[in-house]
């Protein structure tokens, strides 16, 4: 008997790909890398690096919410951007969304993110 269970909905983007938006294995959940897609309409949130940033957010949000946390409970995010130059903005954007103490967290700047996005952050929480 596993204890491994898929976590999804539908107030993050759809997978689309060979992967699921979280699995939970015990306490632990593992979200997977989540960038600027609205969910409602699956198209890129494209306007500005602060608006693509807070959709990733909001996507963890919601895929912590649905796991039965919180951003508050992720004990590790690794967060990957176009430039590392949008750095000092994601410490911005992403003090909105955390208390302290903040989770632990690596930050590379990536060749390329999948649809051209300028960001995707994936993250590992406990429930």
């Amino acid at each position: 008997m596993s204890n491994k269970a898929i976590i999804s909905t539908d107030k993050a983007p759809a997978a689309i790909g060979t992967y699921s938006q979280a699995v939970k294995a015990g306490n632990t959940v593992y979200i997977s890398g989540q960038i600027p897609l609205n969910p409602e309409i699956m198209e890129m949130v494209t306007e500005s690096f602060e608006a693509q940033a807070v959709q990733v957010f909001e996507n963890l949000k919601a895929v912590a919410e649905a796991a039965g946390g919180s951003v508050n409970d992720f004990v590790k995010i690794t967060v990957l951007l176009s430039d590392l130059s949008y750095f000092a903005q994601v410490n911005e954007i992403m003090a909105k969304y955390f208390d302290a103490p903040y989770p632990a967290r690596a930050a590379y700047a990536v060749k390329a993110l999948p649809k051209d996005a300028d960001i995707e952050i994936e993250a590992v929480m406990v429930v």
